[in-house]
């Protein structure tokens, strides 16, 4: 264990309180114009799943657990479990649903991603930033629906539904955050 300041804590920390692992899905620093700055975190429990919301001064101390993190390649889905592969070693790991969570639709077979595991029981998952998804269906562009910056919805080949600019038809490939599905740009492939 070490001691971090609450202001230090950042998405995806793994903060040990009363003897429980807690994953720290977002961190907000807070400075009122009056009274004492405050670090606002959401956290999930590993063991259960169980999510709560926490208020610090930014100078209380925390106590952050060591985790193994590493890169892992993304196999397949077992019922509510996602199997992985350490490219190192060749072991498989097997992830629960609670874990993966929103980045499920966005896994594509052999991705590389960052699985962090605390005692050998994988506790948070990293998605690189960018996936290529292919456009299965879409409204056809308009005529003179031209004007740059207008958007239309989408629905990408993992399910996701986002808002694509006009000119993007059905079968084109485009690149899209892992964070939150949004349109980045045509796949260059």
């Amino acid at each position: 264990m070490v001691s971090v300041i609450a202001s230090n804590v950042r998405k995806g920390n793994v903060i040990d309180k009363d003897g429980k692992l807690y994953v720290v899905l977002t961190a907000e620093n807070i400075h009122p114009g009056k009274g004492t700055p405050v670090t606002q975190l959401e956290m999930r429990r590993i063991s259960d799943g169980v999510k709560i919301n926490e208020r610090y001064k930014t100078t209380d101390s925390l106590e952050k657990a060591f985790i193994d993190e590493r890169t892992h390649n993304y196999l397949y889905q077992d019922g509510d479990q996602f199997v992985f592969m350490d490219p190192e070693t060749f072991d498989q790991i097997h992830v629960p649903r609670s874990v993966v969570g929103d980045a499920e639709p966005y896994l594509i077979e052999n991705m590389e991603v960052r699985l962090a595991a605390h005692n050998g029981v994988p506790i948070s998952i990293e998605l690189p930033a960018r996936a290529t998804f292919e456009v299965v269906d879409t409204e056809p562009a308009m005529k003179g629906q031209t004007a740059s910056g207008s958007f239309k919805p989408a629905k990408l080949s993992n399910g996701v539904r986002t808002m694509v600019p006009t000119h993007i038809v059905t079968g084109t490939r485009v690149v899209v955050l892992t964070a939150d599905g949004s349109y980045v740009e045509r796949a260059k492939d």
